[in-house]
């Protein structure tokens, strides 16, 4: 199982880390911005955790006899997933503390995107200060490492375990399994 996880983890991991950079390419550029950016990161995570439907159909047909109950293609996907997930969040944590501009600019042009975005759908005044006070509250959480990267974690987690439950009830096959 170790070869699958390397390869799976790792060829996803690699490409988390590439659409990651691509992404950050695409916002230099002005293509890619706050309002559709979520959609371009998040097709990326999917794409990169896509490796985790073949990780475990690699796994049930190469390992299982090619039979894999749900439980064991879920902890083949999900450890394929965290390998992904930790090579997301310490992708972004790298370039977060060392890209020229980033710490001083993101929170900053995020927090103004979400506001300029909220008086734009006629959010009220009290609405809209509400809101900056919270993200005043969460930017400064956000300059904690740990918390960090924690709120990157949960950004590509939920995503992988969708994921490993859809593959995992896709590729089980029933059957006397082995031992």
């Amino acid at each position: 199982m170790k070869k699958i996880l390397v390869t799976y983890g790792g060829v996803s991991a690699l490409l988390t880390i590439i659409l990651m950079f691509v992404n950050f390419i695409l916002v230099d550029k002005g293509v890619v911005n706050f309002d559709n950016g979520t959609v371009v990161g998040y097709a990326g995570m999917i794409v990169a955790l896509s490796m985790v439907f073949f990780g475990i159909k690699s796994f049930r047909d190469n390992h299982q006899n090619g039979r894999v109950s749900f439980w064991k293609g879920v902890q083949v996907g999900m450890l394929i997933t965290l390998i992904s997930s930790l090579a997301y969040a310490t992708t972004w944590e790298i370039y977060y503390r060392n890209a020229p501009g980033v710490q001083e600019e993101f929170l900053k042009k995020y927090t103004e995107a979400s506001l300029n975005k909220m008086k734009k759908n006629g959010a009220t005044q009290d609405e809209i200060d509400k809101a900056s006070k919270r993200m005043a509250e969460m930017n400064e959480m956000y300059k904690n490492a740990f918390i960090r990267y924690g709120m990157t974690l949960m950004e590509i987690l939920p995503v992988g375990i969708v994921i490993v439950l859809i593959s995992a009830g896709i590729l089980r096959k029933k059957g006397v399994l082995p031992a």
